[in-house]
C-alpha cells in the first residue's frame, strides 16, 4: 500500500506540497482527505504557504527526470529550501529516502543522494534517513524501467532442472 492512505489510516492529518496539484494521483476520496499546497522547492520559499503545526515531514523531492546536466543542483537548492521551509514549521521529524551510498567513487545520482542527506542532516528536525537501492512502486521511473524492459525483451519459459 502506498504511504498516503496509510497515515491516513492511522489518523494523521496531511498537507501534501506538491510542484503541480493536476499531477498528484490520488484517488477523490484520499484528495478530500488531505490539504494540498503547491511549492516548487526550486523557488524562493514563500514560508505562508505551510501551516506551522506540522509535527514530521517526508522529503520525496528529486529532479532527475528535469535534466541530467544540472539536476544534481536542483536537488542540492530543493533540500536547502525545504529546509527553510521546515524551520518555520514545528517539524520535529523528516524522514529521507536516499541511495546506498557505500563507496568513495559515486555516480552522480548516488553523491546528490548522499549531498541530499547532508544537507538535510543540518535542519533543524531529526533526520532519519532510509536507503535504498531501488524503489519499485507504480508510477516510480525504476518501475517503469523494470516495466518496459520486462515487455520488451525476450524471454524463455525453458529453465533448466535444479537438482
Amino acid at each position: 500500500m502506498r504511504l498516503l492512505p496509510l497515515l491516513l489510516e492511522a489518523g494523521h492529518e496531511i498537507t501534501c506540497a506538491v510542484r503541480n496539484e493536476a499531477r498528484l494521483s490520488v484517488s477523490t476520496s484520499v484528495r478530500k482527505q488531505i490539504s494540498i499546497v503547491e511549492i516548487d522547492f526550486l523557488d524562493t520559499p514563500d514560508l505562508s504557504l505551510l501551516p506551522e503545526d506540522i509535527d514530521a515531514a517526508y522529503f520525496l523531492i528529486h529532479s532527475m527526470s528535469s535534466s541530467t546536466q544540472d539536476f544534481d543542483e536542483k536537488e542540492e537548492q530543493a533540500a536547502l529550501h525545504f529546509n527553510e521551509y521546515m524551520q518555520a514549521t514545528q517539524c520535529k521529524q523528516v524522514i529521507y529516502v536516499g541511495g546506498i551510498a557505500n563507496e568513495e567513487n559515486l555516480s552522480k545520482h548516488l553523491w546528490s543522494r548522499k549531498n541530499v542527506e547532508s544537507i538535510l542532516r543540518e535542519g533543524t528536525a531529526a533526520l532519519t534517513v532510509l536507503r535504498a537501492g531501488i524503489i519499485v512502486g507504480s508510477g516510480s521511473s525504476s518501475f517503469e524501467i523494470i516495466r518496459d524492459l520486462c515487455e520488451k525483451l525476450p524471454h524463455t519459459n525453458d529453465y533448466p532442472k535444479m537438482g
